[in-house]
């Protein structure tokens, strides 16, 4: 980019944002706040994506990024800073009990509801109830120990009583797990099912579900306090016993109702209105949960848990993944931003922090650990079940969120939890990596779970894997299964029936299954009769219709529609340097080559033989061979970075399988990436319709040099 660009793009940021400023302190009230809302949730989206982005390449989740984003974007660092038309900087601080405004926290609190609704949704309560004793064992023993460390913390650092509700929240907020990076690495260890990785998944359901109860609980005890109530032992049971009871009577009843729920829901008939309606309901008993003094998003996760046994609730999960994807990374930036940094590197703040990180990591090492070598594990067992258990995630900083609005944390312990949760993250994947490659196995006696055997599947094609992974998932759900998503953007998802664990990753163009030796021949069924019934549909697709006259019709069709939505851009595609007029090669392969060798010329090739590759594929299926002389070799492919486009020229024609079943001369190729959406289709449509004319594909074949060529499709009409 030249000087005169740079200044040009900078100036129009400066209009922009005196423009923006202007609008934000010249016009009403309501307005200013809208206006500055819109603008700084612009910010924080492409803020989020960068951040992400950036963690995932330097091996740490892209939620520590999306978290980190809030933190440099905030009102406490460059947010602050004071800028034309935004005196107080882009994201003023608002007070020191809420440093983001109102406005902005308010999504906040949408995306976390958003979150636990689909917590609530991925969690089989009828697991949580009957699945292995080991488990729930575990799982229980992470939570007591963490939430007794966690509080104990604020006992002896701070001189606090255990029951002040600062050490509550202090507990609570070391009990969450976040189960997604553990799942990653054992997945990449080829653990998932390994007696371990089988106890770590099952023990965070128990987590889970144990967590909110427990949320529940402290809730009320510390609403109880705060409003001048009796904080006597029997006092505390009773309040106790009467927050667990609105949690456990309203999880009983979506239960019980669940399949009348999802009737009601069915009503309105399409999937996007059921799903979205279901996330109304979540809504409802959010506030109505508040209401009753505990928090938003035990009464989102009590909806997501009644919904979770129901044929809507995968469906329901899939529909609002969307919105998952636009408000969760949100959350996680607006909870950075409420980070106080210059309080953090305080002393004793840190010192507090550092401390109350180290007892999280213990605590669940220990709670979860030390259980199991009652229950056939040994030392390293139960190290590599502690480890899998250690990284907080989304519920600490929930909660957190919860105790800073409601003047419990003050900024200094905010940024505490928040430190807690980036080291307890950064350390997990270490910690559970080292113990995973010890020596030896977990188990005092040898174990089904353990004899574990890998089966993978390559389909050649990523959309062909995709479709093959939905219906697998689909017919394990059907023969009973609990299928749980445990990395969606990563494709990887675990399911268990009883004593049988199977762990599904799909990677591009395969699916690679980890299971017992014993059960691989399940899977291997459950495998054939999938690709099987698709491929009998396939079968009928190919009945239904006639793969020629659909080529005809396309060709046809793209002839007619193309003049009527003319592109310019699209013919900046054409480039003279990928033209020529005299191709040497006589049969399809050596043609296909000289063209994808144009294509380089574009400066858009990467993977030369990639590109090649994937065209050839593509004409496996059926020959671009058009009519009048016309062949339009094309494919996606990921050799390329952009859409581009050859055009050859072979005097005296080659076959090249085309309808008319007459020699091609005129070949135009285009490559377009799979990654990226690009004009792939819309190019096709382009080029067809200016050759529609017979003088002017003449003209083409006759012209005596590219630039002609390139000349007489920028003007036909």
């Amino acid at each position: 980019m030249t000087r005169t660009k740079h200044i040009s793009f900078r100036f129009l940021i400066y209009a922009l944002l005196l423009l923006s400023g202007g609008l934000a302190f010249s016009e009403g009230d309501v307005t200013s706040q809208m206006t500055n809302l819109v603008l700084q949730i612009a910010v924080i989206l492409f803020a989020v994506r960068i951040c992400g982005k950036a963690s995932e390449r330097i091996g740490i989740p892209s939620v520590l990024g999306e978290l980190i984003s809030g933190v440099i974007i905030g009102p406490y660092a460059l947010g602050g800073i004071p800028l034309p038309g935004f005196p107080h900087g882009f994201f003023p601080l608002n007070s020191a009990d809420l440093a983001v405004s109102p406005e902005l926290y308010g999504f906040s609190t949408i995306a976390s509801i958003i979150l636990l609704f689909a917590s609530g949704l991925e969690t089989d309560f009828a697991l949580f109830l009957r699945y292995s004793i080991t488990g729930s064992i575990v799982g229980l023993g992470g939570v007591i120990f963490s939430f007794v460390f966690g509080a104990l913390a604020g006992v002896l650092l701070m001189g606090k009583s255990f029951s002040d509700p600062l050490c509550l929240f202090l507990g609570i907020m070391s009990t969450a797990t976040s189960v997604g990076i553990t799942a990653r690495i054992l997945s990449t260890q080829k653990k998932m099912d390994s007696p371990e990785g089988v106890t770590i998944l099952a023990a965070a359901v128990f987590d889970d579900v144990l967590g909110i109860v427990l949320l529940a609980v402290v809730l009320g005890i510390v609403s109880a306090i705060q409003g001048g109530g009796s904080i006597s032992a029997g006092s505390i049971w009773l309040i106790a016993a009467g927050a667990f009871g609105i949690w456990l009577g309203f999880t009983a009843l979506g239960l019980i109702f669940s399949k009348k729920i999802a009737s009601f829901l069915k009503l309105f008939k399409h999937s996007w209105d059921f799903s979205i309606c279901a996330l109304g309901l979540a809504l409802l008993l959010s506030g109505f949960f508040e209401k009753q003094g505990l928090a938003m998003i035990i009464g989102a996760y009590v909806t997501g848990l009644s919904l979770s046994g129901t044929d809507i609730a995968n469906v329901v999960q899939e529909r609002i993944y969307g919105l998952y994807e636009f408000f969760v990374p949100l959350f996680f930036a607006v909870m950075g931003m409420m980070v106080n940094v210059r309080a953090l590197f305080n002393t004793e703040v840190l010192t507090f922090g550092i401390a109350y990180t180290i007892l999280a990591v213990l605590s669940k090492v220990l709670g979860c650990g030390i259980p199991t070598l009652a229950l056939g594990f040994n030392v390293r067992g139960a190290l590599r079940i502690g480890s899998g258990m250690v990284p907080r995630g989304e519920v600490a900083l929930i909660i957190a969120g919860i105790g800073l609005t409601a003047g419990i944390l003050d900024e200094q312990m905010f940024g505490v939890v928040i430190m807690m949760t980036l080291l307890t993250t950064l350390v997990a994947p270490p910690l559970l990596t080292a113990s995973l490659k010890m020596n030896g196995r977990g188990t005092r006696k040898e174990t089904k779970v353990g004899d574990s055997e890998t089966i993978t599947w390559d389909f050649g094609n990523p959309e062909i894997a995709g479709i093959v992974n939905h219906g697998f998932l689909r017919d394990l759900r059907s023969e009973g299964f609990f299928v749980q998503s445990l990395n969606m953007d990563e494709g990887i998802s675990h399911a268990r029936k009883d004593d049988i664990s199977i762990s599904i990753t799909k990677k591009e163009n395969e699916i690679e299954i980890e299971a017992t030796a014993e059960d691989a021949g399940f899977i291997k069924t459950t495998m054939y009769e999938n690709v099987l019934r698709l491929n009998d549909v396939m079968q009928d697709l190919k009945e239904a219709s006639d793969p020629l006259q659909l080529k005809r019709e396309s060709f046809d069709g793209f002839a007619r529609t193309s003049s009527l939505h003319p592109d310019k851009q699209l013919v900046k595609k054409v480039k003279a340097r990928a033209i020529t007029v005299d191709l040497q090669g006589s049969s399809k392969e050596e043609i296909l080559k000289e063209l994808v060798q144009l294509l380089a010329n574009t400066g858009h090739v990467t993977d030369f033989q990639q590109v090649l590759h994937d065209v050839s594929e593509r004409e496996k299926v059926m020959s671009t061979g058009m009519q009048n002389g016309i062949a339009l070799p094309h494919a996606k492919t990921d050799g390329v970075d952009s859409l581009c486009c050859a055009i050859g020229i072979k005097k005296g024609g080659a076959d090249f399988g085309a309808m008319d079943g007459k020699p091609s001369n005129l070949f135009i190729m285009v490559a377009s990436p799979k990654s990226t959406n690009s004009p792939h289709l819309q190019f096709l449509a382009f080029i067809t319709g200016k050759l529609k004319n017979e003088d002017t594909r003449k003209n083409i074949v006759d012209a005596p040099d590219a630039a002609a060529i390139k000349e007489i499709i920028s003007n036909a009409e």
